[in-house]
């Protein structure tokens, strides 16, 4: 895609975050816009930020796949084609394998892959009319190398990686391009709507969640202007922050033992946290 101008972008998981930060900043190049989320509130806050750029605002469950069909004909409808495809909405959830539950299992699944997959499969058909179309899925540094305690995630976000290899080169020759994005920590609420496993102990996660909230500093500003430049110089694969840098690069070195080095650094680090926080706590007394 040679620019953004005139092109109608489709952004699902638009209410906060990365998805919002796209919306505004393919407004700001001339897009047209269809957004998408379940929060109502959220996605008319987007939308009013946009300015006077032509949006619609949807209000999709992307784990239902007559609701993202539905959703599809709504667009060719409203809009008459879409150019650009970017499959955000997504989900997290605390715990390790054995304290989450196979509901909690399905539950990050449904959206953060599934949801993807409806996404290309109800929208592809407007692609593959549209001259220069583009599919932007968002994986994640954890489609990369798999830590503990992601084991849901890892799952979903290893899934969309491969399912968007296998897509790029089916789509290829009808001149439908895709990206798979590799974020790393961007600053969204990602981390504080994470759902618990089931079985998984609350106090120790609060922890967690604080220790993961820290790593989350990049604008999610930063993360839509390199999105949308991938898509204008047609990348296959997008790396945002260094820390997604150093993975991929640890993860070709090393790929038998990059997740085992990466969990000692992490492990490490938030020792020394911990210890950062209680000598804190003790100079406040």
């Amino acid at each position: 895609m040679s620019k953004i101008q005139g092109a109608v972008a489709v952004v699902t998981g638009a209410a906060s975050g990365i998805g919002r930060a796209l919306a505004k900043e393919l407004a700001q190049q001339g897009a047209q816009l269809a957004l998408a989320d379940v929060n109502l509130a959220g996605l008319e806050q987007t939308r009013q930020m946009v300015g006077s750029a032509s949006a619609r605002a949807y209000v999709v469950d992307v784990s239902d796949a007559a609701a993202v069909e539905n959703f599809a004909s709504q667009v060719e409808r409203d809009f008459g084609r879409a150019s650009i495809l970017i499959n955000n909405a997504g989900v997290a959830l605390y715990g390790t394998f054995s304290e989450i539950s196979i509901k909690d299992f399905e539950w990050l699944m449904s959206i953060n892959f599934w949801g993807v997959v409806y996404g290309c499969k109800f929208f592809v058909p407007q692609l593959q009319r549209e001259p220069g179309s583009h599919i932007v899925n968002i994986s994640s540094v954890f489609g990369l190398i798999g830590p503990p305690g992601q084991s849901a995630y890892c799952s979903s976000k290893f899934a969309i990686r491969g399912f968007s290899e296998c897509l790029r080169e089916e789509l290829r020759a009808a001149g439908v391009r895709v990206t798979c994005v590799h974020p790393a920590g961007i600053a969204t609420s990602i981390a504080e709507k994470a759902r618990t496993g089931a079985d998984a102990h609350v106090a120790d996660l609060e922890e967690l969640r604080k220790e993961f909230t820290k790593a989350l500093t990049i604008p999610a500003e930063t993360a839509a202007q390199i999105i949308v430049r991938g898509i204008l110089t047609n990348k296959d694969r997008v790396l945002i922050g260094k820390d997604a840098y150093r993975i991929d690069l640890l993860q070709r070195l090393r790929p038998a033992r990059a997740t085992a080095m990466l969990t000692r650094w992490l492990e490490k680090r938030f020792q020394i946290d911990q210890a950062k926080s209680v000598t804190g706590s003790s100079k406040g007394h």
